[in-house]
């Protein structure tokens, strides 16, 4: 295994806190392979390059020689995590949960090493667990230790409900480590809570209490909100490589280092030579060009990455876009239909101009047709085509 120091350095690329950094040398110096705890609840099926922050994590560990534990909570999924939401996330059925899980499976092998990887389903063990298991487990900490919860406090103190049952989520979580007897953990900052309710209950159980990780919550593609797909401003590890090439290219200068830093697979020193080359005149879209390709061909293929400038993000059927595709910013509060689009980006003369070329089937968004229900939201970056000759590509951004 490589020197410690070496080891830290890589774990702690990107990383938002380790608790407790101490601990986890302590562990390190012991030159034997640790085990390495994530868990994600299948409670959606496709995920975005903000999932894959925490994945490549994963990955630097499977590289530093440790063993990796993708924990799948379909126990868990079944019984709904509010995750900082002002109510609760809807519970899954099994059926959902197993469904969404073969799908994250597929995906995450994207990235991680399968042969290096262990799937493991909390259902191994929380299906055995009876009923009076359950009460001691929940037995084990306070309702006013569970309130310290951020989203749990803020509900309580608004008058909001909270069921029972959401309670157990972070005690099963924090099971888990024990039933894993995990070394390290990793998780989102927003995920802090119950990864130190981890450490807690191993202590308990009379385990070395885990390392937790966090790490940040990758900022979307409008360089204000967290990466979501219900704001638009994400890129989906299963969008076409063109649409996948456009989005990042065409992000915000100031996202350009941070997503080198949690999603690129070059070192730091690589990364710092880039910015050098800015620093010293190079164009940051030709930086970008760069990342964009490494992320392509990560997901799809050298092949498809070599080509995704060409598919323009768009699969368009017209052939190429111009070289000069001019770039638009336009600002709303909220989701913006394609005719007003249109209108504000100067590629229709007026309204009845746009709802015109709309109803011809004249209109395409990243080489889609679109009909006049379609709608520009916050945070988006798209490729639009009106006619035969008019293209821009547009980010819709809060003002």
């Amino acid at each position: 295994m490589k020197p410690v120091d070496e080891q830290l350095a890589l774990i702690k690329r990107g990383a938002d806190e380790i608790l407790v950094e101490a601990e986890l040398r302590a562990k390190l110096e012991r030159g034997i392979p640790l085990r390495i705890k994530a868990g994600f609840d299948p409670t959606a099926p496709d995920l975005h390059l903000g999932h894959t922050v925490l994945i490549n994590k994963l990955r630097q560990f499977q590289e530093l020689g440790h063993q990796v534990l993708f924990l799948i909570g379909d126990f868990t999924g079944m019984i709904g995590d509010p995750s900082g939401k002002n109510s609760t996330r809807p519970p899954l059925t099994r059926e959902q949960v197993l469904a969404n899980a073969e799908t994250y499976k597929e995906q995450v092998f994207k990235i991680l090493d399968p042969q290096l990887t262990q799937v493991v389903f909390n259902s191994e063990w929380m299906d055995k667990f009876s009923a009076a298991e359950m009460i001691q487990l929940a037995g084990k900490y306070t309702v006013a230790r569970m309130l310290e919860r951020d989203d749990f406090d803020k509900r309580y103190k608004g008058g909001q409900s909270i069921a029972v049952h959401e309670f157990l989520y972070p005690l099963i979580q924090g099971y888990d480590s024990v039933a894993m007897r995990a070394d390290i953990e990793l998780g989102g900052t927003d995920q802090k809570f119950n990864l130190l309710m981890g450490r807690e209950l191993q202590r308990q159980y009379g385990q070395e209490p885990q390392i937790t990780l966090t790490m940040p919550l990758l900022v979307g593609l409008d360089g204000e909100m967290k990466m979501s797909k219900s704001l638009g401003n994400y890129v989906g590890i299963n969008d076409q490589p063109g649409v996948m090439y456009n989005k990042i290219v065409s992000m915000p200068d100031s996202l350009m280092w941070r997503y080198f830093e949690l999603l690129s697979f070059r070192s730091m020193q690589e990364i710092d030579g880039l910015r050098a080359d800015v620093e010293a005149g190079a164009n940051p879209r030709d930086i970008k060009i760069k990342l964009a390709e490494e992320l392509v061909a990560r997901f799809h293929g050298e092949e498809a990455a070599a080509s995704a400038h060409r598919s323009a993000g768009n699969r368009l059927k017209e052939g190429e876009l111009p070289e000069d595709l001019p770039e638009v910013i336009l600002e709303a509060e909220a989701g913006l239909p394609i005719s007003a689009v249109l209108n504000r980006a100067g590629m229709a003369k007026n309204a009845a101009a746009a709802r015109d070329l709309l109803g011809a089937g004249s209109v395409k968004v990243d080489g889609e047709v679109v009909d006049r229900d379609f709608v520009f939201q916050v945070g988006s970056v798209h490729v639009c085509q009106a006619g035969k000759k008019k293209f821009a590509r547009i980010t819709v951004k809060t003002p």
